[in-house]
């Protein structure tokens, strides 16, 4: 066991890290744009309402995110990310 523990030591001490520079939003522009998303918040979530979500957007892929559902935080200038409630009522429609 405790040879175990010598083994990753090195391991979790490199993701340990320091405090580092602090994580500051990325300024990449895109095609996509926020601008007139609102008008959708509250309509139903659907592939019709997602074709309408691309073009009034400009992006080129769209992520659903379902209630309570883990997504990754990476940030991409060509995608819109949509969130909708257990209604299926689209509460969230934002770029990256």
């Amino acid at each position: 066991m405790r040879t175990a523990a010598l083994i990753f030591l090195p391991l979790l001490v490199a993701c340990a890290g320091g405090e580092g520079p602090a994580m500051q939003p990325p300024t990449v522009e895109g095609p996509c744009r926020n601008e007139g998303l609102d008008r959708f918040i509250g309509q139903t979530a659907s592939a019709a309402t997602g074709t309408e979500l691309l073009k009034a957007s400009g992006a080129r892929t769209l992520r659903w995110g379902a209630p309570g559902m883990a997504m990754t935080m990476d940030f991409r200038a060509d995608r819109l990310t949509v969130g909708y409630d257990a209604k299926m009522a689209i509460t969230s429609a934002r770029c990256g």
